[in-house]
């Protein structure tokens, strides 16, 4: 049997991928399978020539959504994609809270703003919190771009709230506002790490957004990352998650359960974790953080592109 070839997507500013990932680079070689890193919109790349193609560090498809779909769409026709096309099309609008809440996980809760709807200004201070604390992003982002922290209470911070939704929604963009959960500052987020459907490992995420009215033009990622073990409340959220994808995602049954998925939860006011985002897209899976999780990854990576290369 010839040894599966199989392609981690990147994007072009990190052509040697990520440095969480660069480690399976060595570790699918170790199984005997020939694995490189790729630029997902280098237009020399023939897809046809991978059994397996595996997104990681697409990091720029926020800014490109229609083109990067367009993409995973030609490439699902000539090689086996992982995630699938059809995940990252509910994945990559986080209104796919709306499906999980009516599913009965509990997430953040949310207010969307439509640009075809709300794009006048009485709409939109109708939706600006009263009191507390909140967030302000749109429902198409990655790493905090383009989001905000906001106080109801401050009147600088309402109008520079309210300019930054109506920017969005000038931009054609849809925008979500949740509120900011304090539990955020004091005892981060928690990752939950799912690999072929089992969970794999967790991590702590610190705050991002640290400081007020700052809406961040680039991607960033958390630079407080540690170890975690989830609480048994947290685990259930996140395996419920992982349950109810199969039944949210359209004509996507025979690729579940997933290669690769994050979940990510927070406290609420009253301790309860609620889920922040799911990310079945190009998540981060912090495999430099836990002992063995790049090798499970490479196990399930390889057993995958060796189902694939024989269809």
């Amino acid at each position: 049997m010839n040894a599966p070839r199989i392609a981690l997507v990147t994007y072009a500013p990190l052509p040697d991928l990520d440095a969480d990932d660069a480690p399976l680079l060595d570790a699918l070689a170790s199984r005997g399978a020939h694995a490189e890193a790729v630029v997902w919109d280098d237009p020399q790349v023939d897809w046809s020539g991978f059994d397996l193609v595996v997104i990681r560090s697409t990091w720029d498809y926020m800014d490109r959504l229609e083109e990067f779909l367009a993409w995973a769409e030609q490439v699902s026709e000539v090689s086996t994609l992982a995630n699938p096309v059809e995940v990252l099309r509910w994945n990559t609008d986080k209104a796919y809270l709306r499906d999980l809440e009516a599913h009965g996980i509990a997430v953040v809760p949310t207010k969307y703003l439509d640009p075809e709807v709300h794009n006048e200004g009485r709409k939109i201070h109708a939706r600006i919190p009263g009191r507390a604390e909140f967030v302000v992003k749109p429902t198409v982002s990655a790493g905090s771009k383009d989001t905000a922290r906001y106080r109801s209470g401050d009147v600088e911070d309402r109008g520079a709230a309210v300019r930054h939704v109506r920017r969005l929604l000038s931009e054609g963009r849809s925008v979500m506002i949740q509120p900011y959960l304090k539990a955020v500052d004091e005892v981060g987020e928690t990752a939950l790490m799912y690999v072929g459907g089992l969970f794999s490992h967790a991590a702590r995420k610190g705050a991002i957004l640290k400081d007020f009215g700052f809406a961040l033009d680039e991607p960033l990622m958390a630079e407080e990352m540690s170890p975690r073990e989830p609480s048994p409340a947290e685990r259930a959220v996140g395996d419920a998650v992982i349950a109810a994808l199969p039944h949210l995602v359209a004509d996507a049954g025979a690729a579940f359960p997933l290669l690769y998925a994050r979940v990510d939860v927070v406290p609420d006011d009253e301790g309860r974790p609620v889920v922040l985002e799911v990310e079945v897209t190009e998540p981060s899976m912090f495999l430099r953080l836990e002992p063995g999780s790049v090798d499970r990854f490479a196990d399930t990576v390889v057993a995958r592109a060796l189902r694939a290369s024989m269809r």
